[in-house]
C-alpha cells in the first residue's frame, strides 16, 4: 500500500454534478445517517479529510431524487456520488489509515476512474510511481467496526427478510450444486442468515483471508521481512540470503517495495570498503523447507515458493496476474544481483547454491513494507505469491516446519487459539490454489468479526485489505451497476469454484459480514454474477 496526495475535491464536482438524479433517496437517507460518524472521524484525522468531506456534502444532498424503482443501483456514471458514500461508509464501517482516509477511496476520488489499489493503473501491482511510502501501521486507525462507529444502533436485518430476500437468489443454477452461505451482523457476531454454513467446501482464494488472519496474529503488523547479503570471513564468499520477502523487486522503480539494486549498492560499497572488489557470489534458500513447487504444478498463477526471488520470478512488466515464471527464481534473482553489482564495479564468480554459516558479516540488507501493506496487496490483488510466502512465514513464526504442510497447519492453529471455529477446516496452502482445501462460511465470516473487532486492531489490514466494489482490484470491473464502493469482499475462482466474501454495510448503515461458497459451477461468468447479486442485495437491504 502507498500514500499519495489527494487532489483537490473540486476536480470531481462536475462528475457528481452529472449524477444528479441518478441515486436514490436511499443513498440520501444513508448519507444522511453517516453524517454525525463522518464528522467525528473528520476531527480524528487530518485537516484536509475534514475538508474533503466538507466539500462533499452539499453534492451528496443535491445527488438524490425519488425514482419508483425498489432496487438500489449505481448507475456507471455515479462513480462520484458513489465514492461520497463510500466515505460515509467508511466512516460508519472503520478503518481509516493515519493520513486519515482508506487509500483506495481516496485515489479514486483524485481519478474518478478504475484504479488499483495501490493507485497505479489498472493492472498494476497496486503501487503508484509518485511517491510511495510503506503502509501506516494498522494500529494507527480508529476505533474498530461495530463500536464508535455507531452501526449497532440501525437495526440488525431480521433472519425471516434475508431468507425471503437471499433464498431465490442464492438458488441461482448458476451456483452449482452445492453451495453454502452466512450472514453475520458484525456488531455482534450474531448469524443472521445462514445456508449450511457448517458444511466444507472449496474456498478458492478466500483462503487467502483465513492466511491474512494467521499471519497477522502470529507476527503483528508491523513486522518486515528482510534480505540480506553477508560475507563469510577469510574465504571472499558473499551469500544472498533470501528472507522470504515476495515483494522484493529488481525494477529500476522499486515505487516503496524492497529493491534488489539498492541491496546490491549498498554491499558494492561495503565490499569496497574492505577492499574487495571481486567475491564468489552463492545465494541462501534455507529458510524454507520442503518441496517448492505447489500441488498445481508449473502454473502461470504462481511461481515456485522459494525465500529468495525477484518480481515474483516474473520474466516480463508484468505485476499481477497469470504469466509463465522462470524455473528458478532463487537463481534468477541472485544473477540480477550479480548484474548489479558488476555495474557498482565487483566482479562475481558463476552464483550457486550455498548457506551462510553464523560467522557470516552482514554487510547490507532491504526490508519490505510492514506486514500490514503486503496482506493488502495480497487480499485486493488476489497475489498467490505473496500468499503462500506469508503462509511458510507464519509457520516460521510459530515453530512449525515451513513447508506447504506446515503452512497449512500453522494457519489453522492460529485460527483455533484465537477461538475460531475450525471444524471440518483443511488448509492445505496459503493461497486457495490447492483444490483439497475446506473453509466454512461460519468460519469465514467469524474472521471478517473478529478482524472487524476493538479488540484485535492488528487484524485491521484483512479489512482494509478487501477490494471495493467497482472500486480496486478483483472487484474493479465489477459491481459498476449495483452497490459500488459499499460491498467489500475477497474473491474466489477456481475451475468449478467460485466464492465471495467480505462486508457490506445495508441500507439501514448496518455492518454486516458475508460469505458464499459455490461449487460444481459450469460458467464462471454466471456464477460470479449471481454472487454479486447477492452481495448487492445485502447492500439495499431494509430488512430491519
Amino acid at each position: 500500500m502507498v500514500v499519495v496526495e489527494l487532489r483537490p475535491w473540486q476536480a470531481a464536482r462536475p462528475h457528481v454534478e452529472r449524477v444528479a438524479g441518478a441515486v436514490r433517496p436511499r443513498l440520501a437517507k444513508a448519507v444522511e445517517k453517516a453524517r454525525p460518524q463522518v464528522g467525528r472521524a473528520a476531527r480524528a484525522v487530518s485537516p484536509h479529510v475534514a475538508k474533503v468531506l466538507k466539500a462533499a456534502k452539499p453534492h451528496l444532498a443535491k445527488a438524490a431524487e425519488v425514482s419508483p424503482r425498489r432496487t438500489w443501483r449505481y448507475s456507471a456514471g455515479a462513480a462520484g456520488a458513489g465514492l461520497a458514500l463510500a466515505v460515509g461508509a467508511a466512516t460508519l464501517a472503520g478503518p481509516w489509515d493515519s493520513s486519515g482516509q482508506r487509500t483506495a477511496e481516496r485515489e479514486h476520488a483524485a481519478a474518478l476512474g478504475g484504479a488499483d489499489h495501490g493507485g497505479g493503473p489498472a493492472g498494476s501491482s497496486g503501487t503508484t510511481p509518485q511517491a510511495p511510502k510503506p503502509a501506516p501501521s494498522a494500529l494507527s486507525v480508529l476505533a474498530g467496526l461495530g463500536s464508535a462507529a455507531g452501526t449497532a444502533k440501525a437495526p440488525a436485518p431480521a433472519t425471516g427478510a434475508l431468507t425471503a430476500v437471499l433464498g431465490p437468489l442464492l438458488a441461482d443454477p448458476a451456483l452449482g450444486s452445492r453451495r453454502a452461505a452466512a450472514v453475520v451482523d458484525v456488531s455482534t457476531g450474531k448469524l443472521l442468515y445462514g445456508a449450511g454454513p457448517a458444511v466444507p467446501l472449496t474456498p478458492a482464494s478466500t483462503t487467502k483471508i483465513a492466511t491474512a488472519v494467521a499471519a497477522l496474529s502470529a507476527m503483528g503488523p508491523d513486522h518486515r521481512l528482510v534480505t540480506r547479503a553477508a560475507l563469510e570471513p577469510d574465504t571472499r564468499e558473499l551469500v544472498l540470503v533470501g528472507g522470504g520477502d515476495p515483494t522484493l523487486t529488481a525494477r529500476a522503480d522499486a515505487q516503496g517495495w524492497a529493491s534488489l539494486r539498492t541491496l546490491a549498492k549498498s554491499t558494492a560499497a561495503a565490499l569496497k570498503k574492505r577492499n574487495l572488489t571481486d567475491v564468489t557470489l552463492s545465494y541462501d534458500t534455507t529458510l524454507y523447507a520442503g518441496p517448492d513447487l505447489h500441488v498445481i504444478g508449473n502454473n502461470g498463477n504462481l511461481a515456485r515458493v522459494t525465500p529468495l526471488t525477484a518480481d515474483e520470478g516474473r520474466p516480463d512488466d508484468s505485476t499481477r496476474g497469470e504469466v509463465d515464471r522462470v524455473p528458478d527464481p532463487a537463481a534468477d534473482a541472485t544473477a540480477r544481483f550479480a548484474g548489479f553489482l558488476e555495474a557498482e564495479g565487483i566482479a562475481t564468480k558463476a552464483p550457486g547454491p550455498s548457506k551462510a554459516t553464523a560467522r557470516a558479516q552482514t554487510l547490507a540488507t532491504v526490508s519490505s513494507p510492514p506486514l500490514s501493506a503486503l496482506v493488502e496487496r495480497m487480499l485486493t490483488n488476489s497475489d498467490n505469491d505473496i500468499a503462500e510466502s506469508l503462509a511458510r512465514h507464519t509457520a516460521l513464526a510459530t515453530g512449525v516446519r515451513p513447508d506447504f504442510a506446515g503452512a497449512g497447519t500453522a494457519i489453522t492453529a492460529q485460527l483455533k487459539k484465537l477461538g475460531l471455529p475450525v471444524a471440518g477446516v483443511s488448509i492445505k496452502d496459503g493461497s486457495g490454489l490447492d483444490r483439497a482445501d475446506r473453509l466454512t462460511t461460519n468460519l469465514l465470516t467469524s474472521l471478517l468479526v473478529t478482524a472487524a473487532s476493538p479488540a484485535h486492531p492488528d487484524l485491521r489490514p484483512v479489512l482494509t485489505g478487501l477490494p471495493i466494489a467497482g472500486f480496486t482490484g478483483t472487484l474493479s470491473t465489477r459491481y459498476t451497476n449495483a452497490a459500488a464502493g459499499v460491498v467489500r469482499a475477497k474473491t474466489g475462482t477456481l475451475t468449478g469454484v467460485n466464492a465471495l466474501a467480505g462486508t457490506v454495510v445495508d441500507r439501514e448503515g448496518r455492518q454486516l459480514a458475508f460469505a458464499f461458497l459455490a461449487s460444481d459451477t459450469t460458467d464462471a461468468g454466471a456464477a460470479q454474477g449471481a454472487l454479486d447479486r447477492a452481495a448487492s442485495a445485502l447492500a439495499g437491504c431494509g430488512c430491519g
